[in-house]
């Protein structure tokens, strides 16, 4: 279901962006494969296994949070079939 005040693609730009500017130097080492999920409102992000608790985790902090999931280290969150075919440089 769609955000009420944005569109899936600003969640995505601005999830990206602050995982780029912000998030990314301080969690990449040592969590590689792990799922982050951002608000991408507030800046506030959970590290974890599973993507389903880290988003109740921050929606109970942010009752209407605005959510960007990923999986640290990798370009795609998930996969189907065989293992990741490409690997972040």
């Amino acid at each position: 279901m769609p955000h009420a005040r944005l569109s899936p693609e600003e969640v995505v730009r601005r999830g990206k962006e602050l995982y780029e500017s912000k998030i990314r130097a301080q969690v990449e080492a040592g969590n590689k494969g792990k799922v982050l999920v951002i608000d991408v409102e507030t800046g506030d992000y959970e590290i974890g296994e599973d993507s389903l608790p880290l988003s109740e985790r921050l929606h109970a902090k942010h009752k209407d949070a605005a959510l960007y999931a990923m999986r640290i280290g990798y370009p795609a969150f998930g996969r189907i079939g065989g293992p990741f075919a490409m690997e972040r440089l």
